[in-house]
Formats: C-alpha cells, sequence, structure tokens
C-alpha cells in the first residue's frame, strides 16, 4: 500500500544531493590555499534529479562502506569559473560559505519535507 511514494524518494534525493554538494564544498574550502587548485560544484538539484529518473543510489565512500558496493555518483561535478587569485587558485572562501549556507538550507527542506510526509502517513493511519 504505502510501498512506492514518491514524496520520500524525491526527500531523500534532495538530502543526498545536499550531503554530496557539502563534500564538494568542503574541498573547496580545504583547498582554499593550494595553487592552482579550482572550485568544484554540483548540478542543481532538479536537473540532476531529472536526468537520473528520480532513482538514487547509495554510495560507498571506503572499502568497508557498505560491503564495498558502490554505485556511480548521479550528480555530476563540474568546474566553477574561478576568482582571479594570483597564485592560480580559483576559490573565494566568501562564495564558499554562501554555498554552505545554501546547501544547509536544502537538507533542511529535505528533512522538513520527509517530517512532514511522516506525519500525514502516520494521521491517515490513526497513529499521530
Amino acid at each position: 500500500m504505502f510501498y512506492d511514494l514518491n514524496v520520500f524518494k524525491t526527500a531523500h534525493a534532495m538530502a543526498t544531493h545536499a550531503g554530496q554538494r557539502q563534500a564538494v564544498v568542503a574541498r573547496n574550502m580545504a583547498n582554499a590555499d593550494t595553487p592552482g587548485y579550482q572550485p568544484r560544484d554540483l548540478e542543481a538539484f532538479k536537473k540532476a534529479f531529472e536526468k537520473s529518473g528520480g532513482e538514487v543510489a547509495m554510495t560507498a565512500t571506503r572499502a568497508a562502506h557498505l560491503n564495498g558496493a558502490s554505485a556511480p555518483q548521479p550528480w555530476a561535478e563540474y568546474d566553477v569559473a574561478p576568482s582571479g587569485d594570483p597564485n592560480g587558485n580559483g576559490i573565494s572562501v566568501e562564495e564558499e560559505m554562501f554555498k554552505a549556507v545554501e546547501v544547509k538550507r536544502q537538507h533542511d527542506r529535505a528533512l522538513t519535507i520527509y517530517k512532514s510526509s511522516m506525519n500525514i502517513l502516520r494521521t491517515s493511519l490513526g497513529r499521530s
């Protein structure tokens, strides 16, 4: 009856996208002083979710994680237009901080959608 609800798939995909984008932003900030490093970002959630057909697989980040099963990352990274730094580094810490705040909001939105959907489901079953 409630096996395949799209709202939960969407909330999961939104949270996964936010987590992966946060990792990219954190990597950019960690390399803020690395000569020649260029910033990267993930494509927008809506575009990526439509391209993936709404399916998001879990990804192993190390050998012992998820029994070593690794699926391809559903969201493509791309190079961002660099800011002109003399050492060739294109990272703007201020821009990365704004991205980090945006990612937190995206993740919070995904959790809110999930929680609201669970409350609606519980209420419909009489288990509020």
